[in-house]
Order: C-alpha cells, then structure tokens, then sequence
C-alpha cells in the first residue's frame, strides 16, 4: 500500500545559516505566509495565541527545548493530503512563535498521531503513534529539526489490540525518557471495557537500550483511585516535578488533567497520591483538549494545550493555550501560571484602585474594555455570595462571556457539621456569541475554595475567540467564545446579595505576535 505523503518533502541543510537562509523562499512556508496573511482579518482568529498558519490544528506533540529554543509540534492537515502530519514551529521565549515547514510525514504509517519528543545532548527524539502501524521512532540532530529519520523504517513496537496475539497492552500514544539504563516508554490506553463506558485508564511500559527493540514491563501507574469508568489516558507525559512525579494525560471522554505522585526507579511503577484537571467539562466544541509537556530545567514543567473550536470556521479551527508553568506548593499542591514572558505582550494599561462593589449593582471599570486583553484583579469577596465578571459584554448585556466565584454554593462554604467546601469557580460561554453556529457547551464548574481573609486573584486572558482564567495559582480554564457585536468588548463586576471589594484592577491592552 502507497501511504506516501502528496506533499513535497525536501532535504535541508544541516547548519542554523544555511538553514535560515533556505527557508526564506522555501515554498511551504511562502505558502504559510500567504495562508497567515489572508486569515488575519477574521475577526475571531486570535493574535497572541498560536494558530498554525492553515488548515485544521490538532494535538501540540514533541514540546522540548532543542539549542536553545522551543521546537513546537503539532498535527496538521495540508491540503492536499488532509492526513495528520506534524506541522512545526518554534519559539525563543514562549510567547513569538515561528513556523517551520513540516517535519514528520506519513509512510510507512496512515497518519501520524500524537507523541512526545526528547532532547538529548546531540540529537532529539520523537516517539509518536503511526496509524495502523504502531509506535514509530523518528531523530534529528540539525538546528532548527528540519530534518528526520525514522528508525528501521517501520514501528518499533507494533500496532496491536490487547485481545490480539494474547498480548495485554494497546499501542496508542506514547511518551518517552531516559533513565540511567536506557529508554522507558508509555503507551497510554485503557482496559476492563469499552472507552467511554466501563473502561479504565491504564499507561503501559516499555524499555529499550537501542529505541528499536522494545519490552514490554507492564501496567505503570498503580493504585489509580482518581480516574474515573469510561475513561483513558490518551497523550502521557512523565517528568519530575520537585520531588515528585507528575503524568499529564488526556481522556477522549473527560479531557486534560494531571496525577501527582510517587515513583519507584527500582520498580518502575507510578503511585499517584493527588488528581486534578485542566479542564472541566467535555473537550469538545470549545473545551480545553490535549497537553504536551516538558521540564522547564528548574524543577517544574511547561505545558501548552490546544483548545477546540467552538463554532464552524473558515480554513481554520483550534488553537494553542498560552504556555504555563506548572511548579509544586509547600504543601505539595500543583501551582499553575502562565509563563511570564507573556508580560512582553503588554500595552496600553489601566489601573483602578480599591473600590467598593455594592450590592447587586454592575460596576463598569471606567476605561477597561477590549477583546485582546489581560485583566489582573484583586477582590475581597467579604459576605458576597458570589462575585460574578461579565467579559466580551455587549452594551445591553445580550453577548457575554461570564466567570464566576460561588461562595459554597450559597452555604457560605459549609454544610451542617461536616464541614463541606463547596466553593466553584464557573466559566460560562453559553451567552457568548450570538452567531446560529455555536457550538453549545455546558458552563464549566471547578472546585475552588478560598481560605478565610484570602483574596479572589485572578489572571483572565481574553483574545477574540478565547478566555482563558488563572486563579490564586491554583486553578487554570479556558474556553472559546465568538461574539458578534462590535460592541462586546465590555468588561463587568457584580457583588451578588452584599458588598465586597475590589482591592486593585489591572488591564493592559495585549500586542499580537505576527507581523501581519
């Protein structure tokens, strides 16, 4: 079977000079160019988050640092063979992205899925799914990973299901790393059932010296107590983090999340202690969709997600998260940023300083609206009930984009003698967008419990077509809207049944990041 890709491949040159040089007449990205020219003027394609220049967007795959810059990969869909490749960028600070041409094309495999990528001192690796195929292994060692070659041309753990052959593991996506005695690999599935019913998630190991002959050791993650029937775990990354472990994974039913917890190198099995998510609802028709991860070499990981489309575009669709900074607290809880180069993007800024939020009364913040902003707020929530931002607000309220804090779901954290915390964040673009074509998506309720005297910090990144929310360091969420009014650019706060305070707002107007 001829699975060769119709669009062209070329061999580049293997120093970063010649290599700069060549790509500026190199006719995919003069394509790219073109392609990022025309979309611009979409008024809902963002403009400091990364879009891939076109067609549809997938996974980010093989996030690594190589030579002193952030190669980015992700699955694309080139026109003229709609089959996944991996498209390509880079970034030297996590924020201006720069398009490459692709890097990994299909063949021998039917598609190429998603996987992770490795940098060592003298070349990268990628381990990734090849549809049909099974786990392929594919190395680079030029400056910009232009270049690739996929080891013995065929998988390197073959495509099977865990009923074939006797064999108790399926290949799906994989992730990779180096320990002292060679390479370990994860193949993320799941068992006991059917996906998205009975199944449970599950991660299988594998060890290799040489990446082309693979063992199989066994199911890698004991003692799972935090995920739940139905679902898998789709997009594994397994890095340290401090001095503990963290595998970030996707499930097709439930979407991005985390397990902390304790690794045995003797053993080679991971115990999670802790759980949370990164998104909280379905990852479809908006939601927040699959991670790519790496250690940020300080002791905490970096991770980028793509977020869904939530209406029918035209030549494009998903787009990239910003990046953030995952490190471990004190306590031993995940603490999540994002990157603080994003700070660079900053523009026009407006300041307002403690102000009291009456009781059910909308408050305006003189100056503060805008569709490509960040909004830095410090609020008081006292006695209110709930503390409710309306975002992407039209002047008569019909569009908006809505965040709000509940306070225990009005228990004022507490039910009874128990002690119940049922305090939640909600991010809601059921209001959002007036347009026939939105794709309808529940609100998104979070677990989010405020300690007494704490202030309500939130770090909200608003541009076109995405709001994504960062809270006290603790909680991230994100989701598309797509207002239709050119006067949806409102910024709201409410106090809802008594007072509270707003201690101090920021909002800077934020700058794109391509020349067009």
């Amino acid at each position: 079977m001829d699975r060769k890709s119709k669009v062209p491949q070329r061999s580049y040159p293997t120093t970063l000079d010649e290599q700069l040089e060549t790509l500026k007449t190199d006719e995919l990205l003069l394509r790219f160019n073109a392609s990022r020219e025309r979309l611009s003027s979409d008024p809902h394609r963002p403009i400091y988050h990364y879009v891939n220049p076109e067609g549809n967007l997938n996974d980010p795959n093989g996030f690594c640092f190589w030579q002193g810059r952030y190669p980015l990969f992700y699955q694309a869909y080139p026109p003229e063979d709609t089959r996944q490749h991996w498209g390509h960028a880079y970034s030297d600070d996590l924020v201006h992205w720069k398009d490459l041409p692709l890097a990994i094309y299909p063949d021998p495999e039917d598609k190429c899925f998603s996987g992770t990528a490795l940098a060592e001192e003298d070349r990268v690796i990628i381990c990734y799914h090849g549809l049909d195929e099974g786990t392929m292994v594919a190395v680079s060692s030029d400056p910009l990973l232009l270049n690739w070659e996929k080891l013995t041309g065929k998988a390197v753990v073959p495509n099977i299901e865990s009923d074939d052959m006797g064999q108790p593991y399926r290949v799906f996506d994989p992730c990779i790393w180096r320990e002292d005695d060679g390479y370990y690999s994860l193949s993320g599935g799941y068992r006991d059932g059917p996906i998205f019913e009975t199944c449970r998630m599950t991660q299988s190991l594998f060890f290799s010296q040489d990446l082309e002959r693979w063992v199989y050791l066994g199911s890698f993650v004991e003692e799972d107590i935090f995920t739940g029937p139905g679902e898998d775990g789709a997009v594994p990354y397994f890095w340290p983090i401090s001095d503990k472990h963290i595998l970030i994974f996707a499930s097709h039913q439930r979407g991005s999340q985390y397990l902390l917890g304790d690794y045995d190198q003797v053993r080679h099995r991971f115990r999670p202690t802790s759980h949370g998510r990164f998104n909280f609802g379905s990852l479809r028709n908006g939601g927040v969709h699959a991670p790519s991860a790496m250690p940020d070499g300080d002791g905490g990981i970096l991770v980028i997600h793509n977020i869904n489309e939530g209406k029918e575009t035209v030549g494009w669709n998903h787009i990239m998260s910003l990046a953030r900074r995952l490190t471990l607290n004190a306590d031993g809880t995940l603490h999540i940023e994002p990157v603080s180069t994003i700070e660079q993007q900053r523009g026009d800024h407006q300041q307002i300083g403690e102000t009291t939020l009456a009781a059910n009364v909308d408050f305006h913040p003189p100056g503060v609206e805008g569709n490509a902003m960040e909004l830095n707020l410090s609020i008081d929530p006292e006695e209110s009930t709930e503390i409710r931002l309306e975002l992407l607000r039209s002047d008569d309220g019909e569009e908006q984009t809505t965040i709000r804090f509940v306070r225990g779901g009005g228990l004022a954290g507490k039910m009874g003698d128990y002690g119940f915390k049922a305090d939640a964040l909600v991010l809601d673009n059921g209001r959002a967008s007036l347009s026939a074509g939105l794709l309808p998506r529940p609100a998104e309720v979070a677990p989010f419990h405020l300690e007494e005297g704490e202030t309500l910090d939130l770090r909200i990144f608003i541009d076109k077509s995405v709001v994504e929310l960062f809270a006290n360091g603790r909680q991230v969420m994100g989701v598309r809207a797509y207002p239709e009014r050119e006067d949806s650019i409102g910024v709201v706060i409410r106090s809802v049944c008594r007072e509270a305070t707003l201690r101090s707002l920021d909002a800077w107007q934020m700058k794109g990041i391509y020349s067009s």
